[in-house]
């Protein structure tokens, strides 16, 4: 069935970190809207899709998001109004055309993004059927995914001297999404309690993870250890297990990972994760090395590929082309999965297919600066991919997210877990 666009309007709002940001709202002919919100990171990988800024001082210190507005009222609108698409991937190509740069820097990212997730809404709606099940995989079985909470935060998302920015939990052994939802939850208070038992402050990062001034990652990581094993659950794959997303390129310079004060070569960094993979229950290690350093990954790959999820996020910035490479050259074994890195729906779901084809695992993920849209978690759900991260089980443009999880599980019988 056609999807015929009656009009396409886009207004600036706020994301969850008080930066502007779009929600876009998408009439089809017979009157029903759609609506998209935006979402925008903070740590990003040099070859992302271009988000458009105003660079306005005097607004928003130069963060403003009008001018991508105004391409989505103006030319957007004018190329979608009144047309009929047969399918989203006609529809994301017409944007592709319009915007005619490599990296959607003319038009936008964050504005060609806002549209095409509307009207990812919109095709569904049209035919009738879930979010999650337009967007189903035809080579995969649609998967409730496990839900990766980011509770202790750092790095580029928190204002403290914690380098590694992601400290996540994974209930892999729950036995249902619901169940996985309430693990986290009763993890979470209970390294609340902890943390504030030893002093800390228990103030949220951007992700809603804690922000406790603690540097080293080691010790973070044991008192991850003690709460989930307060809260009554074994730590590791058979119950509640940890993830990582250190986001190496942020503590990146001069050819040395610098983390809490100490300067390490890529061969001592990858021994390091070695030595914590062996001493905590770690089984996905995100961006562990810079986006540049391609031979570093390679050899990360060879030593902890086989016990370790390895995920590459700002160096693959969910580009399909990029991802090939990087499947050719077996820098890693799954990648983060951000649909505003690439910019359009249908490039993402061609990077998953890729990802697929060649057995890599993928997480769809979040940005630091979300709305309470919650299109990725049915994103995660139809290509089956079996893991979401979407920060903290706190904050409610998060807590969205988990909760349309628990919704779509109630509604269906679909499996739970990883794929």
């Amino acid at each position: 069935m056609g999807l015929k666009i009656a009009s396409v309007r886009a207004v600036e709002v706020l994301d969850s970190r008080s930066r502007p940001t779009l929600a876009v709202t998408m009439t089809v002919d017979d009157g029903r809207p759609v609506r998209a919100g935006v979402p925008s990171g903070a740590s990003t990988g040099t070859r992302e899709a271009v988000e458009l800024r105003d660079g306005d001082p005097a607004r928003y210190g130069g963060k403003g998001v009008l001018t991508a507005v105004g391409h989505v009222n103006g030319d957007i609108n004018d190329i979608l109004a009144g047309r009929e698409f047969t399918d989203l991937a006609a529809l994301d190509q017409a944007l592709i055309d319009l915007d005619g740069t490599d990296t959607k820097s003319r038009l936008g990212a964050n504005a060609i993004v806002g549209v095409s997730i509307a009207a990812a809404r919109a095709f569904a709606a049209v035919a009738g059927v879930p979010l999650w099940r337009y967007l189903a995989s035809p080579t995969v079985v649609p998967r409730l995914p496990v839900p990766h909470f980011n509770v202790v935060n750092g790095g580029a998302h928190a204002p403290n001297s914690l380098d590694f920015q992601e400290f996540m939990i994974a209930p892999v052994g729950a036995p249902s999404l619901a169940e996985a939802v309430r693990a986290g939850a009763e993890v979470y208070a209970a390294l609340r309690a902890r943390l504030a038992g030893a002093g800390h402050a228990t103030g949220l990062g951007d992700e809603g993870g804690f922000a406790p001034d603690i540097s080293q990652p080691e010790d973070v990581l044991a008192e991850l250890v003690a709460a989930i094993g307060d809260a009554g659950y074994t730590p590791g794959r058979l119950g509640v297990a940890i993830a990582l997303d250190p986001a190496a390129s942020e503590f990146y310079r001069d050819g040395a990972y610098r983390v809490a004060g100490q300067a390490m070569s890529t061969m001592e960094m990858i021994g390091r994760y070695e030595e914590i993979a062996a001493r905590y229950p770690v089984w996905s290690i995100e961006d562990g090395l810079a986006e540049s350093d391609w031979d570093g990954w390679a050899v990360l790959n060879e030593r902890l590929g086989q016990r370790v999820q390895l995920v590459g996020d700002d160096i693959l910035v969910t580009n399909p082309a990029i991802v090939a490479d990087a499947i050719d050259r077996k820098i890693a074994n799954a990648a983060l999965i951000k649909v505003n890195q690439v910019g359009t729906v249908t490039e993402t779901l061609r990077t998953m297919a890729l990802c697929q084809q060649a057995g890599w695992a993928q997480m769809v993920s979040h940005r630091s600066g979300e709305t309470e849209d919650t299109f990725i978690a049915d994103l995660a759900v139809g290509t089956g991919c079996g893991q979401l991260k979407t920060g903290a089980p706190a904050r409610g443009e998060r807590v969205a997210k988990y909760n349309r999880l628990i919704e779509i599980e109630a509604a269906e019988q679909l499996p739970y877990g990883l794929a």
